[in-house]
């Protein structure tokens, strides 16, 4: 099934993550929301150090990542918590 087709189904028929599983998922959604949060605040802190080239590139690429991180990590947070009981 697409995303779109699972994303606009009713929650009550979509389908649902064993609790077991869903326990250990969300477990490590938020272990990786906890270290995220690590690399954003180094990302944050590095640039208010106002880093030369090529350093300053590499933050870019950096901050790039973290983003696309987090959206992921907010996208796997959401997945878990329309396909879960709870």
């Amino acid at each position: 099934m697409t995303e779109s087709k699972i994303n606009s189904q009713a929650p009550e028929t979509l389908e649902k993550i064993p609790e077991e599983i869903s326990v250990e998922m969300r477990k490590i959604a938020h272990d990786l929301s906890n270290a995220l949060e690590i690399i954003v605040q180094t990302s944050y802190l590095l640039n208010t150090a106002h880093l030369k080239e090529p350093a300053s590139d590499w933050l870019r690429m950096l901050d790039s990542g973290v983003e696309k991180a987090m959206s992921l990590n907010l996208a796997l947070r959401t997945y878990i918590k329309e396909h879960t009981s709870h």
